[in-house]
């Protein structure tokens, strides 16, 4: 009997060592996504926080609307309109990658339209800018817009954005695309994603930030990074 009983106790403290299987699963999945985690491509910036080096402007005469300040780009000075659309691209182009930066866009929308964008696999033709842009402003967040090409594409889904979004503060922009498939994240939430159909559109191309003419606006963007994706 307490032979018997020896046993059953003894099977029990090993029982009590052995993590259950929803724990153990937990485990290995958290061990899977750090081992993923730990073979992507690192993350390089695109802009060294004190001069434009890497970029330039589609139209040269519009060197003077982008400049540095406090490890921050910036266009728009927040007391004169924005005379015309205004882009600001990479030196170098990209395919499927992971884009990230934060953003801040501020302007009174009784002087005009407050709005701004991140273009990406785009490119200059024609002395235009022309491709896919992450929407920035009051109606078109989280959008994609097909510039000086098809107009929009996808409209953002702000239900639970709005929860998270500082219209005049500083949000987060992700950028995600591979192959056909093209997602875009605001504050860590994905307003949407868009495949595209078809086979004619470049894809690759720069990488740029806008501001648009109309009203008395600023737009500011910093830590920017891309990750290349193989």
């Amino acid at each position: 009997m307490n032979a018997d009983r020896n046993k059953i106790d003894h099977r029990d403290r090993l029982l009590k060592l052995i993590p259950s299987i929803p724990a153990l699963l937990f485990v290995l999945a958290f061990s899977s996504l750090n081992l993923c985690g730990q073979s992507t491509v690192k993350a390089v910036s695109l802009f060294d926080g004190k001069t434009l080096k890497g970029w330039k402007t589609v139209d040269p005469t519009h060197e003077k609307l982008w400049f540095v300040a406090d490890s921050v780009i910036r266009s728009g000075d927040g007391i004169h309109k924005i005379p015309a659309n205004t882009y600001l691209y990479t030196t170098r182009e990209y395919g499927d990658f992971e884009f990230r930066c934060l953003f801040r866009l501020s302007g009174d929308p009784k002087t005009g339209l407050i709005n701004s964008g991140i273009q990406y696999r785009s490119i200059i033709e024609g002395g235009k800018m022309v491709g896919y842009q992450a929407d920035i402003g009051n109606g078109y967040w989280g959008d994609i817009y097909d510039e000086h090409r098809r107009g929009k594409l996808v409209g953002g889904d702000l239900n639970t954005l709005k929860h998270l979004l500082k219209e005049d503060g500083w949000n987060s922009y992700i950028i995600r695309c591979k192959g056909n498939l093209h997602e875009l994240y605001i504050n860590g939430v994905k307003t949407c994603e868009y495949i595209e159909k078809d086979p004619q559109i470049p894809q690759k191309g720069v990488i740029a930030v806008q501001i648009h003419s109309g009203g008395v606006a600023q737009v500011e963007f910093r830590d920017l990074t891309i990750s290349e994706i193989p």
